[in-house]
């Protein structure tokens, strides 16, 4: 796993780097604007080329001044604007500031109460556009000339790249601070930000490149870290082929409390991607007016009645012997939901994986679930997550990192917060970042197969190592799909379930996921 800083450990590498190694700020500030603009000439034909590089008053803009002397070098054809006043510029800012000045580099200044149109003019023309406005330091709302710099740098009809992270995004949260530069991709300098793994940063920043400034790992190891980022050949390490010796009893065994009379589709869904992941047996338990309808569709799975009058004797009767347990998806939000949710999440002494309606059923009842026996997994989008934890939802995206880290440390969880760059997060540890994944796994059902591969995994891996286990395959399994279909939309759940087996084979085999 990659680890993933916040800002103040960003800003401890580069202390480390020059005060205990004593590498000089300047050349931190050299090699990362190397390495950018090396990314910006392999992504774009850079010879003749019109650049427009946007300098805020800072590190940011010193960064982006080196980036303009160097692709000069490569024939670019480089207008470096800096936004302020050249005669405040500090350190290696100014250094960088002076060099490129000192080449003949072609310079325009535009202070306070200088007007726009000079880089609007520029900005039109431009082939590629740099964002070297602020980096990872801003922690406030841009407004008012700063605010209209970015609105023009949006509108640039030339390629995007963003220095660090872009400017207007919080580099903790991903938060947009008023406004923040679109990037078509960000080059972000020696290690990951968390803010670029949320839903609003990953958008912002576009495609993600990682520059090394030269700085020795011991710098990253002394800082520390917030988050993990999941890479393939973690989860490829967990998924091994299985015994010659196996049989259906020994895969897991997996019961689904799931599905009421209008969304028995969540039941078949949960239940096909748990038999796909490679659980032995699959029991869909419902109540008698769902489990009807259910029963007419079924063929490898089981199916269990829930006794209205008698809930706990037939739910302890169904719950003997099983590995695992999903309960939530489609199962409605009825008082006698609510007696079923309760009585499996808080009462029973095994492994389960709270979804969907069993996660409303426990809204604002952290306290309880810290006492429930057992293991518990809880996967909640969201708003889901935002009822859990008593706040608006609004509140739980403005900081992801905070929000899934808090519900498990109240629950004493697993917890899982789906969303692009999906969080797991486990009581004492850094949350895990999802990598995998695209676009088109977002459709009606896809949370219901997750929740089916992860009671697959629960059954034979530990709750934190199965839940990031099962987000990352069903994200390789919207990708395969995805790089056979060339498309963004249209994804069917039950095909996300399909491509599993041919995930689950390429890791336990060490082959490339994703098809030729």
């Amino acid at each position: 796993m990659i680890p993933v800083l916040s800002r103040e450990q960003v800003r401890a590498v580069d202390g480390v780097a020059i005060d205990e190694f004593h590498i000089p700020g300047i050349a931190l500030m050299e090699n990362a604007g190397r390495g950018a603009a090396e990314v910006i000439a392999e992504e774009v034909e850079i010879e003749d080329a019109l650049v427009v590089v946007v300098c805020g008053p800072g590190n940011n803009g010193g960064d982006g001044f080196v980036v303009a002397r160097r692709l000069s070098m490569f024939g670019a054809d480089v207008l470096a604007i800096l936004i302020g006043e050249a005669s405040k510029l500090k350190g290696d800012a100014r250094s960088n500031h002076e060099a490129w000045v000192g080449i003949g580099g072609d310079f325009a200044e535009i202070g306070a109460e200088d007007d726009l149109s000079v880089l609007g003019e520029a900005l039109s023309a431009a082939d590629v556009v740099v964002d070297a406005l602020f980096g990872t330091g801003l922690d406030r709302v841009i407004e008012g000339r700063m605010r209209d710099v970015i609105t023009a740098l949006n509108r640039a009809g030339g390629v995007c790249f963003a220095l660090d992270v872009p400017s207007g995004i919080d580099a903790n949260t991903g938060a947009v601070l008023g406004v923040a530069v679109e990037a078509h991709q960000t080059i972000t300098f020696a290690e990951r930000k968390l803010g670029l793994f949320t839903p609003s940063g990953a958008r912002h920043a576009g495609e993600l490149s990682v520059v090394d400034i030269g700085a020795p790992a011991a710098t990253g190891e002394r800082a520390g870290l917030s988050a993990y980022l999941l890479e393939t050949e973690d989860v490829a390490q967990v998924i091994r082929p299985r015994s010659v010796a196996a049989h259906k009893g020994t895969n897991g065994r997996v019961l689904a409390i799931s599905g009421s009379p209008g969304t028995i589709g969540a039941s078949l869904l949960l239940a096909r991607g748990a038999l796909r992941s490679g659980a032995g047996l699959v029991w869909i338990a419902a109540l008698p007016d769902a489990i009807d309808a259910v029963e007419a569709r079924v063929l490898e799975e089981m199916t269990a009645r829930i006794d209205p009058a008698a809930i706990a004797p037939s739910l302890d009767a169904m719950l003997e012997g099983k590995d695992a347990v999903v309960i939530g998806p489609g199962l409605g939000h009825s008082k006698t939901a609510r007696e079923i949710v309760d009585h499996v999440v808080l009462s029973w002494d095994g492994t389960k994986v709270v979804d969907a309606d069993a996660i409303t059923h426990l809204a604002g009842r952290a306290s309880e679930l810290e006492k429930a026996p057992g293991t518990l997994v809880l996967t909640p989008h969201p708003g889901e997550m935002g009822r859990l934890l008593d706040v608006p939802t609004a509140q739980v995206e403005a900081d992801r990192f905070a929000a899934v880290q808090r519900a498990s440390e109240e629950a004493r969880a697993v917890v899982v917060l789906k969303g692009a760059h999906t969080l797991i997060a486990s009581p004492g540890v850094p949350p895990v970042i999802n990598s995998s994944g695209n676009a088109a796994l977002a459709t009606a059902g896809s949370g219901d197969v997750l929740s089916g591969i992860l009671g697959a995994f629960s059954c034979l891996l530990p709750a934190r190592t199965a839940a990031f286990s099962a987000v990352h395959v069903h994200g390789l399994a919207g990708d395969r799909w995805r790089a056979r279909t060339g498309s963004d939309r249209g994804l069917l759940a039950r095909e996300i379930a399909d491509e599993v087996p041919g995930v689950l084979a390429a890791l336990a085999a060490g082959s490339g996921v994703l098809p030729d």
